[in-house]
């Protein structure tokens, strides 16, 4: 669905994006994660046909995104800091997106009238609290019917019960139409929640594109208690970062998780455990290093 090639954007000089490289497959969530500044938001920016490139190829369908407006009626975007008309109401709003968008489901609409029951439908948009208006987007963009919904900071300012609901209906829509959805955000817990693919950008580039499963079974996290002192570890052994509480040792190791766990217990320890790591602490020890310069972490 979307095909980012050797993209390359500057301003003044200043390489924002330096030779990206993103492919997401039809019908994934793909989780796009990264530090502040490593070029998220000018990606989407490209991915939405308001930046035009300096080198390289923007694709949805297989078709160029900038200055096509058939490609544009097959996404819906939701941007972290959402504009509408002034004194624009949803009604009027949503007669807007119909102009916009041919395939508008009005029935989906009013159907959908009854997830959002705290909004005046005819009350100004900009009246509203920004978590009311982040609703009202997420309202008008599933009714376009998209192929592709592209969400920067999608929940940001919404409560936990309306950040539940919000998802519910995304991932209704990708079950039932095998939408496509791009997520961008800084809550690497949500992502867990709902991503299948993960990439991770850094510094202009995305250095890691995975599937949440790939990312997850290459890293492991390891308790483990021996009756004396921590014995020496083999020499293959990778260990990205070790802690311990008395006699119990937390290990971030390397490779497969599996084989970690049957060479240590060929040391007969006390106590042994194989942990899940989450989204976080990929991220955390993938970019955490001297200068975020970890990055073979995973590879």
């Amino acid at each position: 669905m979307i095909e980012v090639n050797n993209l390359v954007k500057e301003f003044d000089g200043f390489r924002a994006l330096d030779g990206t490289d993103m492919h997401v497959k039809k019908g994934a969530i793909y989780g796009l994660v990264g530090p502040n500044g490593a070029g998220k938001s000018t990606l989407i920016r490209h991915l939405t046909g308001i930046y035009r490139q300096n080198e390289g190829t923007v694709k949805i369908a297989g078709e160029d995104v900038y200055e096509n407006p058939h490609i544009k009626e097959k996404f819906a975007f939701i941007p972290d800091d959402i504009f509408y008309f002034m004194q624009a109401d949803v009604m009027e709003m949503k007669r807007f997106y119909q102009g916009m968008y041919p395939k508008f489901d009005d029935k989906m609409f009013y159907r959908l009238m009854e997830y959002f029951p705290t909004i005046n439908p005819k009350k100004s948009i900009r009246s509203l609290s920004k978590g009311m208006q982040k609703q009202v987007a997420f309202w008008l963009a599933i009714c376009t019917r998209p192929e592709l919904l592209i969400l920067d900071e999608p929940v940001d300012g919404l409560d936990p019960v309306m950040r539940r609901q919000i998802w519910s209906i995304v991932m209704a829509d990708v079950a039932e139409r095998d939408t496509t959805v791009l997520v961008s955000s800084h809550n690497l817990r949500e992502l867990e929640d709902v991503c299948d693919h993960v990439g991770i950008m850094h510094k202009g580039k995305v250095i890691i594109e995975r599937s949440l499963s790939e990312l997850q079974g290459s890293v492991c996290k390891i308790q483990v208690a021996f009756q004396a002192e921590m014995p020496k570890l083999p020499e293959n052994f990778d260990v990205l970062h070790m802690s311990n509480t008395g006699r119990v040792y937390t290990l971030i190791v390397k490779g497969n998780p599996t084989e970690a766990k049957e060479q240590l217990e060929k040391m007969h320890p006390m106590l042994i455990d194989l942990l899940p790591l989450t989204l976080e602490e990929i991220f955390i020890y993938e970019l955490g290093g001297v200068d975020y310069e970890v990055k073979d972490i995973l590879f």
